[in-house]
């Protein structure tokens, strides 16, 4: 019997592992604006973070999909890789909420906002979708790999895939430690069902 927590999907076939890592960091991350789909670019210190990024013996020589935000290519450029790009790992649509903080949503949105919070991984920002569709579509990515491989995308896509591979609502606090900057998740596909390794992965040097 499958797991309840497991994320399921028709597509059925042999196990395949995915290092999903987020881009790193850009000007807006460090004011703690929300991006979104804006195509904001590392900045200098990012550009050079993810240089001295690398990836575990066991996924260099695998393919590297990406988002096809510049944050996210350069990110896997600057670590050395050739990133193929996939538009279903872009970063959860933010809607009319881009480039605001968290902190001036809630305190402008005030009930309303909070009212949708609640609502977990069907939170929608106004004008955007919610992290259950920002999942479903890199989950898509995932069930159609042929092999292993390298995944650059964002914290939006990333929070939405942990949450389906652990039955996380997104209400409370996430099941783990959400990865600090230069660290990884490590995924698992096997047999339609999508499963968390329990550590992260130290991509620094």
């Amino acid at each position: 019997m499958l797991p309840d927590s497991a994320a399921t999907n028709k597509g059925i076939g042999r196990r395949r592992r995915f290092l999903v890592l987020r881009h790193a960091p850009t000007a807006w991350n460090a004011a703690g604006r929300i991006q979104g789909r804006t195509d904001c670019p590392l900045s200098p210190e990012g550009v050079e973070r993810a240089r001295a990024w690398q990836v575990p013996a066991s996924f260099r020589h695998v393919p590297c999909f990406s988002s096809p935000l510049r944050r996210c290519l350069d990110t896997a450029r600057a670590m050395g890789l050739s990133p193929l790009v996939d538009d279903r790992l872009v970063e959860m649509d933010w809607g009319t909420l881009e480039g605001a903080t968290l902190a001036a949503m809630r305190a402008e949105g005030g009930a309303e906002f909070a009212r949708r919070e609640a609502a977990g991984l069907d939170f929608r920002p106004p004008g955007g979708e919610t992290p259950r569709e920002a999942g479903a579509r890199a989950l898509a990515v995932l069930s159609e790999a042929t092999s292993d491989a390298v995944i650059v995308t964002h914290k939006g896509v990333m929070r939405a895939l942990l949450a389906l591979a652990t039955g996380w609502d997104m209400v409370g606090k996430p099941p783990i430690r959400f990865p600090a900057e230069g660290h990884a998740l490590i995924l698992e596909w096997q047999e339609g069902v999508l499963y968390l390794q329990p550590d992260s992965v130290d991509m620094r040097n």
